[in-house]
Protein backbone atom coordinates (compact mmCIF):
# COMPACT_ATOMS: atom_id res chain seq x y z
CA UNK A 1 0.00 0.00 0.00
CA UNK A 2 1.30 3.46 -0.91
CA UNK A 3 2.13 5.67 2.05
CA UNK A 4 1.98 9.44 1.90
CA UNK A 5 4.88 11.05 3.72
CA UNK A 6 3.10 14.27 4.46
CA UNK A 7 2.02 14.46 8.10
CA UNK A 8 0.84 17.70 9.60
CA UNK A 9 2.64 20.65 8.09
CA UNK A 10 2.35 24.30 9.10
CA UNK A 11 2.32 26.15 5.80
CA UNK A 12 5.22 28.64 5.66
CA UNK A 13 3.04 31.22 3.93
CA UNK A 14 0.26 30.81 6.51
CA UNK A 15 2.77 31.01 9.33
CA UNK A 16 4.42 34.21 8.08
CA UNK A 17 1.06 35.87 7.39
CA UNK A 18 -0.20 35.03 10.88
CA UNK A 19 3.02 36.25 12.52
CA UNK A 20 2.82 39.57 10.67
CA UNK A 21 -0.84 40.10 11.61
CA UNK A 22 -0.26 39.27 15.27
CA UNK A 23 2.85 41.47 15.46
CA UNK A 24 0.88 44.42 14.07
CA UNK A 25 -1.78 43.80 16.73
CA UNK A 26 0.90 43.60 19.41
CA UNK A 27 2.32 46.92 18.21
CA UNK A 28 -1.09 48.61 18.13
CA UNK A 29 -1.79 47.42 21.68
CA UNK A 30 1.55 48.75 22.90
CA UNK A 31 0.81 52.15 21.32
CA UNK A 32 -2.51 52.21 23.21
CA UNK A 33 -0.61 52.06 26.50
CA UNK A 34 0.76 55.55 25.66
CA UNK A 35 -2.66 56.91 24.65
CA UNK A 36 -5.04 55.44 27.24
CA UNK A 37 -4.53 56.47 30.89
CA UNK A 38 -3.99 53.74 33.45
CA UNK A 39 -6.86 52.63 35.64
CA UNK A 40 -7.89 49.84 37.96
CA UNK A 41 -10.82 48.12 39.64
CA UNK A 42 -10.20 46.38 42.93
CA UNK A 43 -10.37 42.57 42.82
CA UNK A 44 -11.89 40.46 45.57
CA UNK A 45 -12.25 36.67 45.90
CA UNK A 46 -15.71 35.16 45.48
CA UNK A 47 -16.98 32.21 47.56
CA UNK A 48 -14.98 29.80 45.38
CA UNK A 49 -11.74 31.78 45.60
CA UNK A 50 -11.97 33.23 42.08
CA UNK A 51 -10.95 36.87 41.73
CA UNK A 52 -13.77 39.14 40.51
CA UNK A 53 -14.14 42.90 40.15
CA UNK A 54 -15.25 44.75 43.27
CA UNK A 55 -17.63 47.23 41.63
CA UNK A 56 -18.60 48.65 45.04
CA UNK A 57 -15.10 50.07 45.46
CA UNK A 58 -15.37 51.79 42.10
CA UNK A 59 -12.73 52.64 39.54
CA UNK A 60 -9.54 54.54 40.26
CA UNK A 61 -6.82 56.04 38.09
CA UNK A 62 -3.35 54.56 38.48
CA UNK A 63 -0.02 55.08 36.72
CA UNK A 64 0.02 53.20 33.43
CA UNK A 65 2.50 52.45 30.68
CA UNK A 66 4.80 49.56 29.90
CA UNK A 67 8.60 49.60 29.41
CA UNK A 68 9.70 48.75 25.88
CA UNK A 69 11.81 45.82 27.06
CA UNK A 70 8.81 44.32 28.81
CA UNK A 71 6.69 44.62 25.68
CA UNK A 72 9.30 43.11 23.36
CA UNK A 73 9.77 40.19 25.78
CA UNK A 74 6.03 39.83 26.47
CA UNK A 75 5.70 36.54 24.48
CA UNK A 76 8.12 35.03 26.99
CA UNK A 77 6.98 36.90 30.11
CA UNK A 78 3.40 35.78 29.51
CA UNK A 79 4.47 32.29 30.57
CA UNK A 80 4.83 33.61 34.12
CA UNK A 81 1.60 35.62 34.19
CA UNK A 82 -1.75 34.66 35.71
CA UNK A 83 -3.42 31.94 33.67
CA UNK A 84 -0.14 30.69 32.20
CA UNK A 85 -0.95 27.09 33.16
CA UNK A 86 -3.72 27.00 30.57
CA UNK A 87 -1.37 28.50 27.97
CA UNK A 88 1.29 25.87 28.65
CA UNK A 89 -1.38 23.15 28.45
CA UNK A 90 -2.37 24.39 24.97
CA UNK A 91 1.26 24.25 23.82
CA UNK A 92 1.77 20.69 25.10
CA UNK A 93 -1.58 19.77 23.55
CA UNK A 94 -0.35 21.06 20.16
CA UNK A 95 2.92 19.10 20.32
CA UNK A 96 1.07 15.85 21.14
CA UNK A 97 -1.29 16.40 18.19
CA UNK A 98 1.59 17.05 15.81
CA UNK A 99 3.55 13.99 16.88
CA UNK A 100 0.62 11.57 16.77
CA UNK A 101 -0.74 12.77 13.44
CA UNK A 102 2.65 12.59 11.78
CA UNK A 103 3.11 9.00 12.98
CA UNK A 104 -0.37 8.02 11.75
CA UNK A 105 0.24 9.65 8.38
CA UNK A 106 3.76 8.34 7.75
CA UNK A 107 2.59 4.83 8.59
CA UNK A 108 -0.32 5.15 6.15
CA UNK A 109 -2.97 4.52 8.78
CA UNK A 110 -4.58 7.94 8.34
CA UNK A 111 -4.84 7.47 4.60
CA UNK A 112 -6.36 4.01 5.08
CA UNK A 113 -8.94 5.30 7.59
CA UNK A 114 -9.96 8.23 5.38
CA UNK A 115 -10.22 5.97 2.34
CA UNK A 116 -12.70 3.79 4.19
CA UNK A 117 -14.76 6.80 5.27
CA UNK A 118 -14.85 8.27 1.76
CA UNK A 119 -15.88 4.94 0.27
CA UNK A 120 -18.67 4.56 2.85
CA UNK A 121 -20.11 8.10 2.92
CA UNK A 122 -19.22 9.54 -0.49
CA UNK A 123 -22.76 8.96 -1.74
CA UNK A 124 -24.44 10.75 1.20
CA UNK A 125 -21.88 13.44 1.87
CA UNK A 126 -24.32 16.31 2.52
CA UNK A 127 -26.20 14.19 5.00
CA UNK A 128 -22.87 13.47 6.67
CA UNK A 129 -22.12 17.21 6.70
CA UNK A 130 -25.39 17.89 8.56
CA UNK A 131 -24.58 15.22 11.14
CA UNK A 132 -20.99 16.44 11.67
CA UNK A 133 -22.04 20.07 12.12
CA UNK A 134 -24.69 19.03 14.65
CA UNK A 135 -22.19 16.82 16.51
CA UNK A 136 -19.52 19.53 16.82
CA UNK A 137 -22.08 22.21 17.72
CA UNK A 138 -23.46 19.91 20.43
CA UNK A 139 -19.94 19.31 21.79
CA UNK A 140 -19.43 23.07 22.08
CA UNK A 141 -22.88 23.86 23.42
CA UNK A 142 -23.41 21.06 25.91
CA UNK A 143 -19.95 20.57 27.42
CA UNK A 144 -18.01 23.66 26.32
CA UNK A 145 -15.56 21.86 24.03
CA UNK A 146 -13.48 24.10 21.79
CA UNK A 147 -9.73 23.60 22.19
CA UNK A 148 -10.48 19.89 22.66
CA UNK A 149 -11.82 19.81 19.08
CA UNK A 150 -8.44 20.73 17.57
CA UNK A 151 -7.15 17.11 17.21
CA UNK A 152 -10.21 16.25 15.13
CA UNK A 153 -9.89 19.22 12.76
CA UNK A 154 -7.17 17.72 10.51
CA UNK A 155 -9.15 14.46 10.29
CA UNK A 156 -12.31 16.29 9.24
CA UNK A 157 -10.38 18.49 6.80
CA UNK A 158 -8.82 15.43 5.15
CA UNK A 159 -12.25 13.79 5.04
CA UNK A 160 -13.92 16.78 3.40
CA UNK A 161 -11.17 16.97 0.80
CA UNK A 162 -11.66 13.27 0.17
CA UNK A 163 -15.39 13.89 -0.26
CA UNK A 164 -14.72 16.49 -2.94
CA UNK A 165 -14.83 19.70 -0.93
CA UNK A 166 -12.05 22.02 0.27
CA UNK A 167 -10.09 22.60 3.48
CA UNK A 168 -12.16 25.62 4.49
CA UNK A 169 -15.25 23.41 4.48
CA UNK A 170 -13.49 20.99 6.83
CA UNK A 171 -12.59 23.78 9.28
CA UNK A 172 -16.18 25.09 9.11
CA UNK A 173 -17.73 21.65 9.72
CA UNK A 174 -15.51 21.08 12.77
CA UNK A 175 -14.03 24.12 14.53
CA UNK A 176 -16.51 26.74 13.30
CA UNK A 177 -19.38 24.47 14.30
CA UNK A 178 -17.86 23.94 17.75
CA UNK A 179 -17.45 27.71 18.17
CA UNK A 180 -21.06 28.32 17.17
CA UNK A 181 -22.27 25.71 19.65
CA UNK A 182 -19.99 27.16 22.33
CA UNK A 183 -21.61 30.57 21.82
CA UNK A 184 -25.18 29.25 21.72
CA UNK A 185 -24.31 27.88 25.16
CA UNK A 186 -27.26 25.60 25.83
CA UNK A 187 -25.42 24.11 28.81
CA UNK A 188 -21.89 25.44 28.38
CA UNK A 189 -20.25 25.24 31.83
CA UNK A 190 -17.44 27.66 30.94
CA UNK A 191 -19.62 30.60 29.85
CA UNK A 192 -23.27 30.13 30.84
CA UNK A 193 -22.47 28.08 33.94
CA UNK A 194 -19.83 30.46 35.32
CA UNK A 195 -21.73 33.61 34.32
CA UNK A 196 -25.03 32.50 35.84
CA UNK A 197 -23.27 31.51 39.06
CA UNK A 198 -21.62 34.94 39.29
CA UNK A 199 -24.98 36.61 38.61
CA UNK A 200 -26.73 34.57 41.30
CA UNK A 201 -28.95 32.64 38.87
CA UNK A 202 -29.67 28.90 38.85
CA UNK A 203 -27.14 27.19 36.60
CA UNK A 204 -28.43 26.57 33.04
CA UNK A 205 -31.78 28.25 33.79
CA UNK A 206 -33.56 30.14 31.00
CA UNK A 207 -32.60 27.44 28.53
CA UNK A 208 -35.42 27.98 25.99
CA UNK A 209 -33.87 31.04 24.32
CA UNK A 210 -30.49 29.33 24.07
CA UNK A 211 -32.15 26.28 22.48
CA UNK A 212 -33.81 28.58 19.96
CA UNK A 213 -30.43 30.18 19.29
CA UNK A 214 -28.81 26.76 18.81
CA UNK A 215 -31.42 25.69 16.25
CA UNK A 216 -31.30 29.00 14.35
CA UNK A 217 -27.51 29.12 14.21
CA UNK A 218 -27.34 25.45 13.18
CA UNK A 219 -29.61 26.08 10.17
CA UNK A 220 -27.61 29.18 9.20
CA UNK A 221 -24.25 27.38 9.45
CA UNK A 222 -25.48 24.30 7.58
CA UNK A 223 -26.94 26.41 4.78
CA UNK A 224 -23.82 28.57 4.51
CA UNK A 225 -21.39 25.63 4.54
CA UNK A 226 -23.43 23.51 2.10
CA UNK A 227 -23.77 26.46 -0.29
CA UNK A 228 -20.01 26.99 -0.35
CA UNK A 229 -19.34 23.25 -0.66
CA UNK A 230 -21.67 22.92 -3.66
CA UNK A 231 -19.92 25.79 -5.42
CA UNK A 232 -16.49 24.20 -4.89
CA UNK A 233 -17.60 20.58 -5.13
CA UNK A 234 -15.94 17.91 -7.26
CA UNK A 235 -16.54 14.19 -7.33
CA UNK A 236 -14.88 12.35 -4.46
CA UNK A 237 -12.74 10.38 -6.91
CA UNK A 238 -11.48 13.53 -8.73
CA UNK A 239 -9.62 15.19 -5.90
CA UNK A 240 -6.43 13.19 -5.93
CA UNK A 241 -7.30 10.61 -3.28
CA UNK A 242 -7.35 7.05 -4.57
CA UNK A 243 -10.34 5.32 -3.08
CA UNK A 244 -10.83 1.58 -2.80
CA UNK A 245 -7.58 0.54 -1.12
CA UNK A 246 -7.52 -3.22 -0.61
CA UNK A 247 -8.56 -4.44 2.86
CA UNK A 248 -5.69 -4.84 5.29
CA UNK A 249 -6.32 -6.75 8.51
CA UNK A 250 -3.60 -5.00 10.50
CA UNK A 251 -4.64 -1.54 9.30
CA UNK A 252 -8.25 -2.38 10.07
CA UNK A 253 -7.31 -3.36 13.63
CA UNK A 254 -5.37 -0.12 14.04
CA UNK A 255 -8.31 1.96 12.84
CA UNK A 256 -10.69 0.19 15.22
CA UNK A 257 -8.37 0.72 18.20
CA UNK A 258 -7.84 4.37 17.29
CA UNK A 259 -11.59 4.99 16.89
CA UNK A 260 -12.44 3.19 20.14
CA UNK A 261 -9.93 5.10 22.26
CA UNK A 262 -10.79 8.46 20.70
CA UNK A 263 -14.44 7.63 21.36
CA UNK A 264 -13.50 7.10 25.00
CA UNK A 265 -11.92 10.55 25.10
CA UNK A 266 -15.05 12.12 23.61
CA UNK A 267 -17.17 10.25 26.15
CA UNK A 268 -15.02 11.66 28.97
CA UNK A 269 -15.50 15.18 27.59
CA UNK A 270 -19.26 14.61 27.41
CA UNK A 271 -19.22 13.28 30.97
CA UNK A 272 -17.59 16.52 32.12
CA UNK A 273 -20.92 18.22 31.50
CA UNK A 274 -22.31 16.23 34.41
CA UNK A 275 -19.19 15.57 36.51
CA UNK A 276 -17.85 18.97 37.51
CA UNK A 277 -14.56 17.52 38.78
CA UNK A 278 -13.61 16.64 35.19
CA UNK A 279 -14.13 20.13 33.74
CA UNK A 280 -10.67 21.46 34.51
CA UNK A 281 -9.01 18.39 33.01
CA UNK A 282 -10.79 17.86 29.69
CA UNK A 283 -7.88 19.11 27.59
CA UNK A 284 -5.47 16.86 29.49
CA UNK A 285 -7.82 13.88 29.10
CA UNK A 286 -8.15 14.43 25.36
CA UNK A 287 -4.38 14.87 24.92
CA UNK A 288 -3.56 11.68 26.86
CA UNK A 289 -6.29 9.68 25.12
CA UNK A 290 -5.13 10.92 21.72
CA UNK A 291 -1.52 10.04 22.52
CA UNK A 292 -2.43 6.55 23.72
CA UNK A 293 -4.79 5.99 20.76
CA UNK A 294 -2.16 7.01 18.22
CA UNK A 295 0.63 4.93 19.71
CA UNK A 296 -1.56 1.84 20.16
CA UNK A 297 -3.02 2.10 16.65
CA UNK A 298 0.40 2.43 15.01
CA UNK A 299 1.92 -0.47 16.95
CA UNK A 300 -1.03 -2.81 16.37
CA UNK A 301 -1.07 -2.03 12.65
CA UNK A 302 2.59 -3.03 12.26
CA UNK A 303 4.69 0.11 12.83
CA UNK A 304 7.92 -0.52 14.73
CA UNK A 305 8.66 1.29 17.97
CA UNK A 306 11.78 3.04 16.63
CA UNK A 307 10.00 4.20 13.47
CA UNK A 308 7.09 5.41 15.61
CA UNK A 309 9.40 7.42 17.87
CA UNK A 310 11.17 9.08 14.94
CA UNK A 311 7.90 9.91 13.19
CA UNK A 312 6.49 11.35 16.42
CA UNK A 313 9.53 13.60 16.91
CA UNK A 314 9.37 14.79 13.30
CA UNK A 315 5.73 15.74 13.88
CA UNK A 316 6.61 17.67 17.03
CA UNK A 317 9.30 19.61 15.14
CA UNK A 318 6.91 20.32 12.27
CA UNK A 319 4.21 21.96 14.41
CA UNK A 320 6.55 23.68 16.90
CA UNK A 321 6.61 27.03 14.97
CA UNK A 322 2.98 27.47 16.01
CA UNK A 323 4.16 27.94 19.60
CA UNK A 324 5.51 31.36 18.63
CA UNK A 325 2.12 32.36 17.22
CA UNK A 326 0.38 31.26 20.40
CA UNK A 327 2.77 33.14 22.70
CA UNK A 328 2.57 36.31 20.61
CA UNK A 329 -1.23 36.20 20.60
CA UNK A 330 -1.32 35.67 24.37
CA UNK A 331 1.05 38.62 24.90
CA UNK A 332 -1.61 41.09 23.72
CA UNK A 333 -3.70 40.63 26.87
CA UNK A 334 -0.51 40.65 28.93
CA UNK A 335 0.40 44.08 27.51
CA UNK A 336 -3.05 45.49 28.33
CA UNK A 337 -2.98 44.17 31.90
CA UNK A 338 0.60 45.24 32.63
CA UNK A 339 0.02 48.61 30.95
CA UNK A 340 -3.07 49.16 33.18
CA UNK A 341 -5.36 49.98 30.25
CA UNK A 342 -7.71 46.98 30.35
CA UNK A 343 -9.77 48.26 33.30
CA UNK A 344 -9.79 51.77 31.83
CA UNK A 345 -11.40 50.46 28.64
CA UNK A 346 -13.99 48.56 30.67
CA UNK A 347 -14.80 51.62 32.76
CA UNK A 348 -15.19 53.79 29.65
CA UNK A 349 -17.51 51.22 28.07
CA UNK A 350 -19.72 51.09 31.18
CA UNK A 351 -19.95 54.88 31.26
CA UNK A 352 -20.87 55.01 27.56
CA UNK A 353 -23.70 52.53 28.10
CA UNK A 354 -25.42 54.82 30.60
CA UNK A 355 -26.92 57.05 27.89
CA UNK A 356 -28.50 54.35 25.72
CA UNK A 357 -31.99 52.92 25.28
CA UNK A 358 -32.68 49.37 26.49
CA UNK A 359 -32.41 47.94 22.96
CA UNK A 360 -29.20 49.84 22.29
CA UNK A 361 -27.78 48.80 25.63
CA UNK A 362 -28.31 45.05 25.17
CA UNK A 363 -26.58 45.27 21.78
CA UNK A 364 -23.83 47.40 23.33
CA UNK A 365 -23.23 44.72 25.97
CA UNK A 366 -22.90 42.24 23.09
CA UNK A 367 -20.37 44.58 21.49
CA UNK A 368 -18.36 44.95 24.71
CA UNK A 369 -18.03 41.18 24.96
CA UNK A 370 -17.06 40.91 21.28
CA UNK A 371 -14.31 43.50 21.74
CA UNK A 372 -12.99 41.98 24.96
CA UNK A 373 -12.89 38.53 23.35
CA UNK A 374 -10.23 39.85 20.99
CA UNK A 375 -7.90 40.33 23.95
CA UNK A 376 -9.14 37.59 26.31
CA UNK A 377 -10.16 34.40 24.45
CA UNK A 378 -10.95 32.43 27.63
CA UNK A 379 -14.70 32.43 28.29
CA UNK A 380 -14.49 31.74 32.03
CA UNK A 381 -11.73 34.35 32.56
CA UNK A 382 -13.82 36.90 30.70
CA UNK A 383 -16.88 36.03 32.81
CA UNK A 384 -15.04 36.88 36.03
CA UNK A 385 -13.96 40.17 34.48
CA UNK A 386 -17.18 41.30 32.79
CA UNK A 387 -20.19 39.82 34.59
CA UNK A 388 -19.74 41.94 37.77
CA UNK A 389 -19.85 45.02 35.49
CA UNK A 390 -22.42 44.30 32.80
CA UNK A 391 -25.09 42.54 34.89
CA UNK A 392 -25.59 45.46 37.33
CA UNK A 393 -25.54 47.86 34.36
CA UNK A 394 -28.24 45.85 32.61
CA UNK A 395 -30.37 45.64 35.75
CA UNK A 396 -30.29 49.42 36.18
CA UNK A 397 -32.08 49.77 32.84
CA UNK A 398 -34.57 46.95 33.33
CA UNK A 399 -32.73 44.32 31.26
CA UNK A 400 -32.83 40.87 32.81
CA UNK A 401 -29.65 39.18 33.99
CA UNK A 402 -30.55 36.15 31.84
CA UNK A 403 -30.57 38.21 28.65
CA UNK A 404 -27.33 39.91 29.65
CA UNK A 405 -25.69 36.50 30.03
CA UNK A 406 -26.93 35.36 26.60
CA UNK A 407 -25.37 38.53 25.14
CA UNK A 408 -22.15 37.66 26.97
CA UNK A 409 -22.14 34.11 25.57
CA UNK A 410 -22.77 35.37 22.03
CA UNK A 411 -19.95 37.89 22.36
CA UNK A 412 -17.59 35.27 23.71
CA UNK A 413 -18.04 32.37 21.32
CA UNK A 414 -18.51 33.25 17.67
CA UNK A 415 -15.44 35.46 17.34
CA UNK A 416 -13.25 32.65 18.72
CA UNK A 417 -13.26 31.29 15.17
CA UNK A 418 -12.50 34.64 13.56
CA UNK A 419 -10.05 36.59 15.73
CA UNK A 420 -6.35 35.89 15.03
CA UNK A 421 -5.63 36.12 18.77
CA UNK A 422 -7.32 32.78 19.50
CA UNK A 423 -4.74 29.96 19.87
CA UNK A 424 -7.13 27.15 18.87
CA UNK A 425 -7.97 28.92 15.62
CA UNK A 426 -4.31 29.56 14.80
CA UNK A 427 -3.39 25.93 15.47
CA UNK A 428 -6.31 24.57 13.46
CA UNK A 429 -5.66 26.79 10.44
CA UNK A 430 -1.98 25.85 10.49
CA UNK A 431 -2.77 22.13 10.64
CA UNK A 432 -5.38 22.51 7.88
CA UNK A 433 -2.92 24.47 5.69
CA UNK A 434 -5.38 27.38 5.45
CA UNK A 435 -3.96 30.90 5.76
CA UNK A 436 -5.67 33.32 8.11
CA UNK A 437 -6.43 35.64 5.19
CA UNK A 438 -8.09 32.82 3.28
CA UNK A 439 -10.14 31.83 6.33
CA UNK A 440 -11.22 35.43 6.96
CA UNK A 441 -12.30 35.76 3.32
CA UNK A 442 -14.29 32.53 3.66
CA UNK A 443 -15.95 33.16 7.01
CA UNK A 444 -16.62 36.91 7.20
CA UNK A 445 -19.96 36.61 5.40
CA UNK A 446 -21.11 33.96 7.85
CA UNK A 447 -19.93 36.09 10.78
CA UNK A 448 -21.89 39.05 9.40
CA UNK A 449 -25.07 37.03 8.88
CA UNK A 450 -24.68 35.46 12.30
CA UNK A 451 -24.20 38.87 13.91
CA UNK A 452 -27.53 39.99 12.44
CA UNK A 453 -29.24 36.75 13.53
CA UNK A 454 -27.96 36.83 17.10
CA UNK A 455 -28.66 40.56 17.48
CA UNK A 456 -32.22 39.80 16.38
CA UNK A 457 -32.45 37.02 18.97
CA UNK A 458 -31.34 39.41 21.73
CA UNK A 459 -33.91 42.01 20.67
CA UNK A 460 -36.55 39.28 20.53
CA UNK A 461 -35.64 38.20 24.05
CA UNK A 462 -35.93 41.81 25.21
CA UNK A 463 -39.31 42.22 23.53
CA UNK A 464 -40.85 39.08 25.08
CA UNK A 465 -39.43 39.76 28.55
CA UNK A 466 -36.99 36.84 28.61
CA UNK A 467 -35.67 36.41 32.10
Amino acid sequence: MEKKQTGLNISARSFVAAIVIIFLLMTATYILTFVIPGGSYERIPDENGNMILDTASGFSNVPGGLPFWKWILSPILVLGADGSAALIAVIVFLLVIGGVFNALTEHGLMNYMLDRLVAKYGGVRYRLMAVLIFFFMAMGSLVGSFEEIVPLVPIVVSLTIGLGWDAETGVAVSLLAAGCGFAAGVANPFTIGVAQTLAGLPMFSGIWLRLLAFASIYLLLLGFTAHHARRRSVEATENGRKTGLPPDAKMGSGVRIFGTLIGGGIAAVLASGFVTALRDYTMIIVAVMFLVAGIAACLVSGMGGRALGKAFLRGVVTVSPSILMILMAASIKYTMVEGKILDTLLHSAVEAGGNMSRAELVLFIYLICLVMNFFIPSGSAKAFLLIPLIVPLAQLFGISSQLCIVAFAFGDGFSNVFYPTNPALLISLGLANVSYGKWAAYSWKFQGLNLLLTSGLLLFGLAVGYG
